[in-house]
């Protein structure tokens, strides 16, 4: 699948620090879905062809470029395109890798498991440490391994 970018407007990811030329926020960054269906089309504007259509809700996808009011983003898999801004969120949501993937009640492998959680699961991100986020899903809250998530940074740390 090839991408469109527009080579003087979209901003790419030539340093570890690089941001954003509409929002001047990090990129890349992560988001998430805001509705229940969103179109990933090959470049940023209406009259692109759609290459992909996203239909979970709250599905976490990370930014890495902007131009006016679109966002290029791709989910884990690396499938994505261009999104018009207004379909995605800033609440933060993670996708749980690590089948059965064990809750415990604090950051640390010795605390009590409180629940395990499938694979596929899309959680809400919560605080993360070093080497542990804290996440909710299906009713369940609790601190899981960073590296059985994506949608998180793996130095990203949050309170």
């Amino acid at each position: 699948m090839a991408i469109y970018l527009p080579p003087a407007q979209a901003q790419e990811l030539d340093s570890p620090e690089a941001r954003g030329t509409v929002t001047n926020l990090p990129l890349p960054r992560y988001v998430s879905l805001k509705s229940t269906e969103g179109n990933a089309r090959r470049g940023p504007s209406l009259s692109h062809r759609i290459d992909w259509v996203y239909t979970r809700r709250a599905m976490p996808l990370q930014i890495t470029a902007e131009y006016g009011h679109w966002r290029r983003v791709q989910d884990r898999d690396g499938a994505g395109g261009w999104m018009h801004y207004s379909l995605l969120s800033g609440v933060r949501t993670v996708l749980v890798e690590k089948d059965m993937a064990p809750l415990h009640a604090r950051p640390s492998e010795d605390a009590e498991v409180l629940a395990k959680v499938q694979a596929g699961v899309v959680a809400r991100l919560g605080e993360c440490t070093l080497n542990w986020c804290r996440i909710t899903a299906g009713g369940s809250r609790g601190w899981t391994h960073k590296s059985a998530l994506w949608g998180v940074s793996e130095d990203e740390i949050r309170e």
